[in-house]
């Protein structure tokens, strides 16, 4: 046997070898969780999601409904922005280029938007509507122009941008605020909810209502029942650790009622 004959049928082998090496290797390996990112302001995140002051955001809690050796959830939330800001920040730019196909996105924004267009100190306000329509101002932080969309405008970008980067994702109309009129929770429902579902139907998002299932919980609760089990006595708009849970039970609720969404599969059964 010569070493030519010898060096012709090993090659051929050991090739084939490494390459059936790689693709069990390739095969064995786990496919990576898809991950769940959460964006929006305070109400999602409170401070560094510490409990800074006893008070938390929803986004804390919200994978006690997952189950996350399946999912893996991501809370990139921002307290004090908007959807302008979020996106003028460059924060949405950090979540958007990790997104890959199979990730989800859910967003929840609407408390800061109705801040001033213009003032020196949050420059974070955006049209009260879900049209296109736009307006240029001078940014006093920045010292530049800047041309200022509406809130649904900046929620439709998050959902196109996503979208092209495979991921599915859910818009959630802002929670509601300790503030009561006639024994009854003050909705949304007449503006930023309204934009928030337009946007959704707008751009092929599934809308969570969390609002509406949030206060409906708290008119049945009673004002003073929720006074007491969810906020403290200065703050009307962030939660303590106990509404955090329920906001977060709520959105995990809306998930789970929400139809054609693949993201429920992840939930944990009741």
């Amino acid at each position: 046997m010569t070493t030519s004959y010898l060096r012709r049928t090993t090659w051929p082998l050991l090739i084939g070898l490494v390459l059936l090496g790689g693709w069990l290797l390739g095969a064995a390996a786990p496919k990576p969780r898809p991950i769940l990112y959460l964006i929006g302001d305070s109400t999602v995140k409170n401070g560094q999601g510490r409990g800074d002051g006893g008070l938390w955001g929803w986004g804390n809690y919200l994978p006690l409904a997952f189950d996350t050796t399946r999912l893996r959830v991501e809370n990139d939330a921002r307290g004090g922005t908007s959807t302008r800001t979020f996106r003028s920040q460059g924060l949405w730019e950090k979540v958007r280029v990790k997104i890959r196909p199979g990730d989800y996105v859910v967003m929840q924004f609407g408390h800061n938007d109705s801040s001033p267009l213009t003032d020196s100190t949050r420059a974070r306000g955006t049209i009260k509507s879900n049209g296109d329509d736009s307006q240029e101002v001078f940014n006093y932080l920045t010292k530049q122009k800047e041309t200022v969309h509406s809130y649904g405008w900046y929620l439709r970008q998050f959902v196109a941008e996503a979208k092209a980067q495979g991921a599915t994702v859910v818009i959630c109309s802002p929670i509601p605020r300790n503030e009561w009129s006639g024994g009854k929770v003050k909705r949304n429902a007449a503006d930023y909810g309204r934009w928030a579902a337009e946007a959704a139907r707008q751009s092929g998002a599934t809308f969570i209502d969390l609002n509406q299932l949030i206060a409906d919980r708290y008119d049945r609760a009673g004002e003073a029942a929720v006074r007491a089990t969810y906020f403290n006595t200065t703050d009307h708009t962030h939660t303590i650790e106990a509404g955090a849970r329920l906001n977060a039970k709520a959105v995990a609720g809306g998930v789970r009622a929400a139809k054609n969404l693949a993201l429920k599969k992840y939930l944990l059964k009741k």
